[in-house]
Parts: structure tokens; C-alpha cells; sequence
């Protein structure tokens, strides 16, 4: 292939991925749970895989999943919390990820007020380290 033909920049991602969870500061969060939006994306270079069509030089969306679900599945206070743990396991699991973004969503949150909001939740980008 030619020169031309270098890829700058790649990612995989996961978009809208739903997941009921049991995250949250209120104990009835913890014990009923909350159903959870996330949107993750993984900086990697898949440049193996455009040309080989193998999916060895790439990250697997189904493992991808597997590493979330797990996250999920832990209980924490804060999204924060949750956001960071889940993008720090993606970086341990996939040494050719390097760097991933994480936005997390609760899609019915508990407000003092009655509001009509599609959700709220935070975003972080985590960088391997040298």
C-alpha cells in the first residue's frame, strides 16, 4: 500500500452501552440500582488490522465488554470512582491501549427536585503511563 495510506489515529469504541448497576451515595442506589449509559473509546493503533484483517492487531469489542461488565459489577459511591476504575482495567488488560476515555451516565438520577434531565454522570480520559 502507499505512503499515503498511514493511519494518524485510531480508536475502538463502545457506544451506548447499557448496564444496570448498583452505584450510587444513597443506600437505596446500592441496594435497588440504577440502570447506567456508557460510552467508552480506546486510543490504540489498529493499523495490523485495517490491512490484515485479522483481529489479532486490533482490541476485541467483546473483551472490551468483559472488562465493563466486571467494573460495573463493583459497587461504588461515586461515578468518579467507577469512571477511573473502569478505564485503569482497560489499560491493565490491553497493553496496546493507550489511552481510553470513559463517560458514564445515570439515566434516572435521584434529585431533590422533580427534573425533567436525560441523565447525568462525568467523562475522564486516562493516558498510559511511561
Amino acid at each position: 500500500m502507499s505512503d499515503y495510506n498511514h493511519i494518524t489515529a485510531s480508536s475502538v469504541f463502545l457506544r451506548d452501552l447499557r448496564i444496570h448497576a448498583r452505584h450510587g451515595v444513597l443506600p437505596q442506589e446500592r441496594t435497588v440500582g440504577a440502570d447506567f449509559v456508557l460510552n467508552v473509546s480506546i486510543d490504540t493503533d489498529f493499523s495490523a488490522a485495517a490491512t490484515t484483517d485479522q483481529l489479532g492487531g486490533t482490541i476485541s469489542y467483546a473483551d472490551i465488554v468483559v472488562v465493563v461488565r466486571r467494573e460495573m459489577a463493583q459497587p461504588s459511591a461515586l461515578l468518579e470512582h467507577v469512571a477511573r476504575r473502569i478505564a485503569a482495567a482497560i489499560l491493565n488488560a490491553f497493553s496496546a491501549a493507550i489511552a481510553v476515555e470513559v463517560e458514564l451516565t445515570k439515566t434516572n438520577p435521584p434529585m431533590p427536585v422533580p427534573t425533567d434531565c436525560g441523565g447525568a454522570g462525568v467523562k475522564l480520559r486516562l493516558v498510559r503511563g511511561d
